[in-house]
């Protein structure tokens, strides 16, 4: 697939991984709407990259489903979710624990209910944002690492019922593994880490190997959306000195 004119929406765009990953679509000529809270920051990304920008709260019910019918995207990028509250399982409450899911989790139902209910265009694909920590857990951060995985477990059920009611839409789960720095939550969680091990938060974050910062991120997902080998599977991982590491499942 070339990005070229290529209409994408992406939640969470104007700050981090999000905005790494704009940066790369622009350059690759896609026309990109981002999505996001902070006037401030749209109005940034505005500036700088001339993409579009909706202002709204990913959570709110009824945002996601009048988004899409406004944008009609090809490719709809799901990135958007809250910074973790940091704390080990007998150090956190209820709210700490669980600020992943009322975020991330819940922006992730109603916007992948919305592209299968509206629905998107066939041929569209749907990227939700996981991450390694669910693969591996995450001791430092709540109920991340659940909230990431019930992310890619609702990719895949997404992608079922679009081949139960033959949409044509394909989802796939991001899964970065590797804690990336210059992002809040990779900045939050190596300095957490970091601290529990008495080491700096650059040393820890080299323990991952090769950075991959957030416009080499933008630039991987791309070269997976270009990829016609990766538009069946539901799940791939990036791990910044390998490039791809892993293709999980099938869209059947």
């Amino acid at each position: 697939m070339t990005l070229n004119n290529k209409n994408v929406v992406v939640t969470g765009g104007s700050r981090g991984l999000g905005l790494g990953l704009v940066e790369a679509l622009v350059a690759h000529g896609a026309k990109v709407t981002v999505v996001a809270r902070d006037a401030d920051s749209l109005a940034s990304v505005h500036a700088r990259l001339g993409v579009a920008t909706i202002a709204a709260d990913v959570t709110e019910e009824g945002a996601a489903h009048r988004i899409l019918d406004q944008t009609g995207p090809d490719i709809l990028v799901l990135n958007a979710g809250a910074k973790p509250r940091m704390g080990r399982l007998d150090q956190v409450n209820w709210a700490d624990f669980t600020a992943t899911w009322e975020t991330d989790v819940k922006a992730g139902l109603y916007w992948l209910q919305a592209a299968l209910n509206l629905p998107l265009k066939p041929g569209s694909r749907v990227l939700v944002g996981s991450s390694g920590a669910a693969v591996n857990g995450s001791p430092m951060s709540g109920g991340y690492g659940g909230a990431k995985r019930m992310l890619w477990f609702m990719a895949k059920y997404a992608n079922g019922i679009s081949v139960e009611q033959n949409l044509g839409i394909r989802f796939q789960a991001i899964v970065p593994q590797q804690m990336i720095g210059g992002t809040g939550v990779g900045d939050a969680g190596a300095n957490a880490y970091a601290s529990a091990l008495g080491i700096k938060p650059e040393a820890f974050l080299a323990g991952f190997g090769t950075p991959m910062p957030p416009r080499e991120f933008g630039e991987k997902v791309v070269s997976v959306l270009e990829d016609p080998q990766y538009a069946d599977g539901f799940a791939f991982g990036f791990k910044g000195d390998t490039g791809v590491t892993i293709l999980e499942g099938a869209a059947a």
